[in-house]
């Protein structure tokens, strides 16, 4: 294989790039096989997919290569990556593989991995291992007797997962838009819809890896406003919107308005400290301050931590933290493996709003303490100077280096910058105490960044 490729799409926390010239069958073979010899549990390896055209293919040859080093196969078909975390840890597998490219565009594809009890698979706990792997390509002969393969479906198995974190008999009647974004939450939601007592209105359920209607990113509110004009005209009780591969969902209020990665952070944080008080709550660098107020409010410890799912689940691991939330919309949940996953948090959120009696716009404003902007990026040819820079302008703030820089006024205003792992690229963040000072810090960091 070609090391400048391979290079280009082994990520720090998956497998990523364009499909033909980056991603193909052979690679997709010789990663199944030197997963097939890294992993260290014996027993079967799961293997699910989205819907994009290639998927199928991918995950047929990554499938292979298992089967030629003599691993059985549990063939899981098209599921969110969130299932794929379950179904390992559930039915206690070796590892598992999703082939998925989340909500990048049709012309891409990649690969999520985990390894036994749904355990992170990223540039620190093995991915760059199998990546030396294939570049070595010495693998051993196709052994005589190949691996089993087995079609599964753990679709009900998963559904009545998600509601065990939640007592269905308290849910209550809501008018609810779905939008699936033509992503694998249009399969799985339908599952759900038996079991809640909600009337949804399902918008792009229909599966489409070249996401005719919208980029399935609901991290860009741009692409939420399909969503946000449906709740309005048919004045329904909110909605979610979940990304590509499902294992991400915003809630939207009643009036159109989105509960942020913040604000879920910290009403799902409460839920949890509820359930289990004195608790530790991880949350990220990038997250909103709100987050450590509401834990600290509420009798918890929280714990923030570098951004980034095998970051989240190793410091929740080690502190026991039953709920882990990141400002990019991912939640965390010890009782589902430390995974992560876009479904339990939109029920859980949904149901924590029908146990308080508001409205999700009454929630929205209780959990939001600051004005922030959305996460913007920056275009940079030397990142480390940037940051210094940006240090530099705020001699008496204070600086912190847990991810980037992280510059705290005595105002109350905080900024974060911090480099992306594979592109020129930093990412600002910025909350404050007033409008006022948002836009006076907001206005001092563009300038110092452009």
């Amino acid at each position: 294989m070609d090391k400048q490729v391979l290079d280009e799409v082994f990520k720090s926390y998956d497998i990523r790039g364009k499909v033909g010239s980056q991603l193909t069958p052979e690679l997709l073979n010789m990663l199944g096989q030197a997963l097939a010899l890294w992993l260290p549990k014996k027993g079967p390896v799961a293997v699910g997919r989205d819907m994009r055209p290639d998927s199928e293919a991918l995950a047929n040859a990554m499938i292979e290569g298992l089967r030629t080093q003599g691993r059985d196969v549990w063939d899981i078909g098209e599921v969110t990556t969130d299932m794929i975390y379950f179904t390992v840890g559930h039915f206690e597998l070796a590892g598992g593989a999703v082939v998925t490219a989340s909500h990048n565009p049709g012309e891409y594809n990649g690969i999520k991995i985990c390894r036994e009890n749904a355990g992170a698979v990223g540039k620190a706990s093995g991915l760059f291992e199998l990546k030396d792997m294939i570049i070595a390509n010495d693998f051993p002969e196709s052994k005589e007797e190949q691996g089993a393969r087995e079609a599964k479906d753990v679709t009900e198995e998963w559904i009545t997962h998600v509601l065990s974190f939640i007592d269905v008999d308290k849910l209550k009647p809501m008018s609810l838009a779905v939008d699936a974004g033509n992503g694998m939450a249009g399969k799985i939601f339908p599952e759900l819809e038996p079991f809640v007592p909600w009337d949804i209105t399902e918008m792009y359920f229909e599966l489409d890896g070249t996401f005719p209607n919208h980029e399935a990113n609901p991290l860009k509110f741009e692409t939420l406003a399909d969503i946000i004009k449906t709740i309005r005209d048919n004045k329904l009780d909110g909605g979610i919107a979940f990304d590509g591969d499902g294992d991400r969902a915003f809630l939207i209020d009643e009036t159109g308005e989105v509960l942020t990665g913040g604000v879920m952070s910290a009403m799902i944080a409460e839920y949890f400290l509820k359930k289990y008080p004195g608790s530790t709550i991880v949350y990220d660098a990038r997250n909103s301050r709100t987050v450590p107020e509401v834990i600290e409010a509420n009798g918890g410890t929280p714990l923030r931590t570098v951004v980034g799912h095998s970051n989240i689940k190793l410091s929740m691991r080690d502190a026991d933290a039953p709920f882990g939330g990141e400002g990019s919309g991912h939640f965390y949940f010890r009782d589902n493996w430390y995974a992560d996953s876009g479904l339990i948090a939109a029920v859980i959120g949904i149901y924590v709003a029908q146990l308080s009696g508001k409205k999700l716009s009454e929630l929205r404003e209780q959990y939001t303490h600051y004005y922030a902007i959305p996460e913007t990026n920056f275009e940079v040819e030397d990142k480390q100077a940037m940051m210094q820079k940006v240090e530099a302008a705020f001699p008496d703030a204070e600086i912190d280096h847990l991810d980037g820089v992280t510059v705290s006024l005595a105002n109350g205003s905080w900024l974060n910058v911090r480099p992306s792992n594979t592109e020129s690229i930093l990412r600002l963040n910025v909350e404050a105490k007033s409008q006022e000072d948002l836009d006076a810090l907001v206005k001092k960091v563009m300038e110092l960044l452009q």
